[in-house]
């Protein structure tokens, strides 16, 4: 438990930490979402930069594929680590820790995924 603490205390302080200082932007920002989109993009940036067909979400995309089927082959070759360990008990440990590292890799392909997505949908398609 005294591990997971020391594990989890930071992430959530740096979390609380980058929340608080959001509200501060957002509160004294008085742009709207398609106004500050507008005013970071820069003037060489392609037209279609966010939106369905946008760079930034082919890009992602792709990416997210990419570490998707990192994490599918994963799975396989724990799968057979598993399969070929022979009882050994070792070996077993090896091969389900393979297993679950792959399951968490595809929640947070998945997650990352959709909150991508989301993220991108809700920006402006002209911006």
């Amino acid at each position: 438990m005294r591990k997971f603490l020391k594990l989890i205390l930071p992430v959530l302080v740096v979390g609380v930490m980058a929340i608080v200082g959001m509200m501060g932007v957002m509160g004294a920002s008085a742009l709207t979402l398609e106004e500050g989109a507008r005013a970071a993009k820069c003037d060489e940036c392609p037209e279609n930069l966010f939106g369905d067909t946008g760079v930034f979400k082919q890009v992602t995309n792709t990416i997210l594929y990419i570490v998707g089927i990192i994490a599918v082959i994963m799975l396989i070759i724990g799968g057979i680590k598993y399969v070929i360990s022979g009882g050994d008990a070792k070996k077993v440990t090896d091969a389900k820790n393979t297993v679950l590292y792959a399951i968490i890799g595809l929640v947070v392909c998945f997650l990352a995924f959709a909150i991508v997505n989301f993220v991108i949908s809700a920006l402006p398609s002209g911006a």
